[in-house]
């Protein structure tokens, strides 16, 4: 096995802290480019593509079986071009080499993804894992190194050819399917949908491993006057909560859990997950007034505020699983290490509210979570629930204090534009729906360093940003995710070149991205040549970024009143019509941007002074109200004049700050006490 005074390879010029893993890999790794592409088709060398990111576990697993190992290595380094992909970095190969993994491991994929391609850049044998030893009937990664090079040296037409075959079939099943969609039906099949799926006992949907059913749970909730919807909702937020997937101790969610009760996850935590479960349970707060819905949202964005936001202001993308090269070493107990930290007078109630024993939870040591109510714990102690939760709270912040001191998982700090994107919606959303200026503050820091910093001499969106430099042009993603986030910040009480902004990159997702059935590409026009040019609909890990670009094109046409940009968010949407309406439960992000548009939102504007109390008293009654499609502006008459619709000639009455409530523009009498704003807001059209 290699140690760091192995040689460095070409990755040690790389800034993604994933290819920097692989830097001192005897492996002969390129990153992708013209230098390595351009030597496989002068060698007329199979390319090795691998592809993972910094925080996946079997990623290292692998790294550290056969890329590490010098024999692996030289077998790969005699045999094939390699190059190493951060598929956080580039999500066009991880999204064109996934559906060829998937296509050829009926439906199966996941990282490491290990694909061997022609010169070329056609696919044509792809797996994930692969272990480093031949056993139960499964090639060990040697073995299969050398079965391709055999077949490359004795019969390489036939694997072109298979590459052009299956190559044309990607390139078929990326054509859209137009049509339009009855929304009201479609949630109806979704909501129906989910229930076939949903686990009655531990809530999402579907069996172990379970991932955070984001956008699903959003729709859900905006069928909550269902009683089946409402339920599966809550009792998924609950479960997840109360789950070891949420980190107890120190806030935020990992990527996923391996067991059907959100007990034990794969411990590494994405940004991109803890911005859509910061609104899912934000969301859930509203439309339930749960106190946990808005204890786990402000555990979690405190959390991102802490250990995840950079110096300058940006969100950093995730924390690794390992720390000592052992998965969840940093996040487990045991009753002694308990103990010792909080005392031995505390130490019953707290090992009895996180389930931690002896015995163990989970490989010999404890997962904490929460399986019991907390007033069946404080009984069991021989106390009130309200003294349990004070010493509970005080443990876990002396908890917190001790795990501080542990090695840490190693942190992936690079800065991308679409997951700063979500999370700056998700800090604006806090601040909306809280009252929190923190979380505005948060927000509008990370905005100004990704419009300042992550930017292209011509106005573009850069994709990363690492240590000083930023590097490849941006995706669709890129450019729906922030345009949104700054809308969401706008309409939590930022300035309104924010909006302006968002207007700004519109324009470009309009000109750079537009597919001819109205839909969007993932990448831009003048993006590199690929076997083909990606685009999704239905959402995955992230919410579907043609379904954002279109929501944010039909927020901004409330704005603006520019109907032409909520026709384009339609075609965009509809240009997948016929998927939405057979699969309507994979198309939640695009399900509720279509059901806002045929409702038409509540549009909002508060006019007042910004620094006034009434007028923040009005802002509190709205937030306190579920308002799942809700378009809000605001304006201080010492202000410059706004052209915007919902604001231009409106006033504060008689110098008291007001609400307006409207819808179509067409408002009702001006609200300006806050006992007021309930009655308004439940006004018919």
């Amino acid at each position: 096995m290699t140690t760091e005074r192995t040689p460095a390879n070409r990755l040690a010029l790389a800034t993604s802290p994933y290819l920097l893993q692989h830097a001192h890999n005897p492996v002969d790794w390129h990153e992708w480019g013209e230098e390595a592409l351009g030597r496989a088709r002068a060698e007329g060398k199979p390319i090795l593509l691998s592809i993972g990111y910094s925080a996946c576990h079997w990623c290292h697993v692998m790294a550290h079986e056969s890329f590490e190992d010098p024999a692996t290595a030289a077998i790969m380094n005699e045999h094939f071009v390699n190059v190493k992909v951060d598929r956080e970095e580039r999500p066009d190969l991880d999204d064109i080499y996934m559906a060829a993994t998937q296509a050829m491991n009926q439906g199966q994929g996941g990282w490491p993804m290990t694909v061997f391609l022609t010169p070329d850049q056609q696919p044509f044998f792809a797996g994930t894992y692969f272990p480093p030893r031949d056993a139960h009937g499964r090639p060990g990664f040697p073995t299969l190194l050398r079965r391709i090079a055999e077949l490359w040296a004795k019969d390489w037409d036939r694997l072109a050819q298979q590459g052009e075959h299956l190559t044309r079939l990607l390139r078929e099943s990326s054509v859209a399917a137009p049509g339009a969609v009855d929304v009201g039906r479609a949630i109806d099949d979704a909501v129906r949908m989910f229930e076939t799926a949903f686990d009655q006992t531990w809530g999402g949907f579907g069996r172990a491993p379970k991932f955070p059913p984001s956008q699903p749970l959003r729709l859900l909730l905006r069928r909550r006057d269902d009683p089946m919807a409402l339920r599966m909702a809550t009792t998924t937020l609950d479960a997840m909560a109360q789950g070891g997937m949420y980190d107890q101790i120190g806030g935020g969610f990992a990527r996923y859990s391996t067991d059907e009760r959100w007990h034990v996850p794969h411990f590494e935590k994405m940004l991109y997950d803890n911005a859509q479960l910061a609104v899912a349970y934000l969301e859930g707060w509203q439309a339930t007034k749960r106190p946990l819905y808005r204890r786990i949202a402000v555990e979690t964005l405190d959390y991102v505020l802490r250990e995840m936001t950079s110096p300058e202001g940006g969100f950093w993308s995730a924390t690794d699983a390992d720390s000592e090269g052992v998965e969840g070493k940093f996040f487990v107990w045991t009753p002694d290490e308990v103990t010792a930290v909080v005392g031995a007078d505390d130490a019953p109630l707290v090992l009895e509210w996180y389930d931690i024993s002896a015995r163990g939870n989970w490989e010999g040591t404890n997962v904490p979570h929460t399986p019991r109510p907390l007033a069946d714990v404080a009984r069991k102690h021989g106390i009130e629930p309200a003294e349990a939760e004070q010493r509970l709270g005080r443990a876990r912040g002396l908890l917190y204090a001790a795990r501080t001191r542990r090695v840490p998982p190693g942190l992936d700090d690079k800065i991308l534009t679409a997951w700063n994107g979500l999370m700056i919606g998700a800090f604006a959303d806090g601040a909306r729906i809280l009252g929190e200026l923190r979380y505005l503050d948060a927000a509008t820091r990370a905005a100004d360093f990704v419009l300042g910093t992550l930017r292209s001499p011509d106005g573009g969106l850069r994709r990363v940003y690492r240590d000083g430099q930023v590097r490849l042009d941006a995706y669709l993603e890129d450019y729906a995710y922030l345009a949104d986030g700054l809308v969401s910040l706008y309409e939590a009480g930022a300035d309104e070149r924010y909006l302006h902004e968002a207007r700004a990159l519109v324009e470009r997702i309009r000109s750079a991205f537009r597919a001819p059935d109205g839909g969007f590409y993932s990448t831009a026009e003048q993006h590199e040549a690929l076997v083909l040019r990606p685009r999704e609909g239905f959402d995955g890990a992230t919410p579907s970024a043609n379904a954002v670009a279109a929501r944010a094109l039909a927020r901004l046409s409330y704005q603006f009143g520019e109907p032409d940009l909520r026709d384009d968010a339609r075609r965009a949407l509809e240009a997948y019509g016929q998927l939405v309406t057979r699969q309507p439960r994979a198309f939640a992000t695009s399900l509720m941007t279509l059901e806002m548009m045929a409702r038409g939102p509540v549009e909002l504007a508060f006019i007042g002074a910004a620094d006034d109390l009434r007028r923040h008293a009005l802002a509190r009654a709205v937030a306190s109200a579920f308002l799942p499609y809700v378009v809000a502006a605001h304006h201080d008459p010492a202000w410059r004049a706004s052209t915007l619709p919902l604001v231009a000639g409106r006033t504060a009455v008689d110098g008291v700050p007001a609400l307006y409530v409207c819808r179509d523009y067409a408002c009702l009498r001006p609200v300006t006490r806050a006992d007021e704003v309930a009655a308004a807001l439940a006004a018919p059209p």
